[in-house]
């Protein structure tokens, strides 16, 4: 039986999704940081998330979602 492998939604990247995610869950985008990463805040939260764009691995975006205390979805 074959495995369902998640596959990125747009452009080979994981952004949308992981993105989407993280907003669902309170986290919200707060501003651009130097290179290609972004900076997002929680309200509830004491630190910050830095998110890298353009993420095409599904093990960056998991530990992304890991350090904002989410379980993995990729």
């Amino acid at each position: 039986m074959p495995t369902c492998r998640p596959r990125p939604s747009v452009g080979g990247t994981f952004d949308r999704d992981l993105k989407g995610i993280l907003h669902d869950a309170g986290w919200r985008f707060e501003r651009f940081a130097k290179g290609n990463h972004e900076i997002w805040q929680h309200p509830d939260k004491s630190f910050k998330l830095t998110v890298p764009q353009g993420i095409v691995s599904k093990h960056t975006a998991n530990g992304v979602l890991k350090q904002a205390g989410l379980r993995k979805h990729f």
